[in-house]
């Protein structure tokens, strides 16, 4: 056993990520630390001698769902969506929500999101209790730390596109100079600076979609959620848009929480959990 990737300055992407450092080897801690998660495979020290001591690192517990659960009146009884929910999401992960239709995945995502509320149970975000948070607090809460993409994109249709990246930093309050660097560096950094003008629907599935990514990114959110992002694009769009989420996960630390129908997908996460009936499957699956 060696080095996942043979000592070089940058692992392989394809390599499991394992939420362990090292304390026996300094050099390994300088080769091995990326974003907070380690590529290693039982690694050596430079003396050839394995090293056995592996030890947690701490990491920031971003999210905590505690017994939620989420019903509808229905008559005279409840239909419940999702039942006894437990779950936990640490900083800088990359994690895929799973279920086939009807298992109660968005409804999830938008409790995690403060899009909707739950019924029982406790939701820690950022150690703060959201079922005991005023509507003001949830939404200055979701305004500032979070970040949203949907399937169906979600645009301003009479908005153009640098208009519609825009929009988060006007809710927020930033200044105008603040709202052109940002909207500037995004739209550069997506390599959609020449559609700054255009407007939704005269752009591809693709390209709003990648609007939808900038406009989420632009605010500097702690996490985004992102609900079915590749479902209307075709194979090559859905390739270029995982593999961006991927690399906003792994080299900037943007923690990703995604809902998904496709297996391929979720491979690029770290974690894939499942939901059948609106219970969470036992055991969470580690790609």
């Amino acid at each position: 056993m060696k080095l996942l990737w043979g000592g070089s300055p940058e692992p392989p992407h394809n390599k499991t990520l394992v939420r362990y450092r090292t304390h026996a080897c300094p050099v390994a801690d300088k080769f091995f630390e990326k974003n907070g998660f380690l590529r290693i495979e039982k690694p050596f020290s430079p003396t050839g001698t394995p090293i056995d001591y592996l030890q947690p690192k701490p990491l920031f517990r971003m999210i905590t769902l505690n017994n939620v659960s989420k019903y509808y009146p229905a008559g005279f009884g409840k239909t419940y969506v999702l039942r006894n929910v437990n779950l936990t999401i640490d900083q800088g992960e990359f994690v895929s929500i799973m279920g086939p239709s009807g298992s109660g995945k968005s409804t999830l995502l938008h409790i995690l999101g403060l899009l909707e509320e739950p019924s029982e149970g406790e939701y820690l975000f950022l150690d703060e209790p959201v079922h005991r948070l005023s509507e003001k607090k949830r939404t200055e809460l979701h305004r500032n730390h979070i970040g949203f993409v949907f399937q169906a994109y979600h645009l301003i249709d009479e908005l153009t596109v640098y208009e519609n990246i825009e929009t988060p930093l006007l809710y927020k309050g930033v200044s105008t100079s603040e709202r052109k660097s940002r909207v500037a560096d995004v739209l550069d950094r997506f390599g959609i600076v020449a559609k700054k003008d255009l407007f939704p629907t005269q752009l591809s599935g693709g390209q709003q979609q990648l609007v939808g990514i900038a406009r989420a990114l632009v605010a500097q959110p702690k996490v985004i959620f992102a609900d079915e992002p590749t479902g209307n694009l075709h194979s090559e769009q859905a390739r270029e848009i995982m593999e961006l989420f991927q690399k906003l996960n792994q080299s900037d630390g943007v923690t990703i929480v995604q809902v998904t129908h496709s297996e391929t997908n979720a491979e690029y996460g770290n974690r894939t959990v499942k939901l059948r009936d609106g219970w969470l499957e036992p055991k969470e699956a580690v790609v």
